[in-house]
């Protein structure tokens, strides 16, 4: 059986996080729905081969699911495979990024580097591929 795994993030403001993604992070909308006032109702994005999808957080079937009192807002963490782990760094590092691990070469293989974006979402950018193990 194979399966497809797609990282959905919340977001307080999703058309920002949009811009962010595409902007400082180098992701491709490929479709934005957006619904009644300012929100998000769904988004895709691509970079490369994968995907992320986000909305807005409001009164969803997700929303309701975490209304436990935690809030799901910036409780994501999503690892990206990529080439050029420090020139991707640099370029999130002249957009402002939360760089919150710089660079570096792991014991496993490859590079990698974290931030944590406005929301408080955090993003891996790797050269390490686990597929390719």
């Amino acid at each position: 059986m194979s399966a497809t795994v797609i990282p959905t993030l919340r977001y307080r403001d999703a058309k920002a996080a949009i811009e962010y993604l595409q902007n400082v992070l180098g992701f491709e909308a490929t479709m934005v729905v957006e619904g009644a006032g300012d929100i998000v109702e769904h988004a895709q994005l691509r970079h490369g081969t994968g995907m992320v999808m986000l909305s807005s957080f409001g009164d969803g079937a997700y929303d309701r699911a975490t209304a436990d009192g935690r809030d799901p807002i910036g409780a994501g963490a999503v690892y990206v495979v990529i080439d050029d782990v420090h020139g991707h760094a640099e370029k999130a590092r002249s957009f402002g990024a939360n760089i919150v691990m710089e660079p570096e070469e792991q014991d496993y293989g490859g590079a990698v580097y974290t931030l944590r974006d406005h929301e408080g979402n955090i993003w891996s950018f790797g050269s390490y591929n686990p597929w390719m193990t």
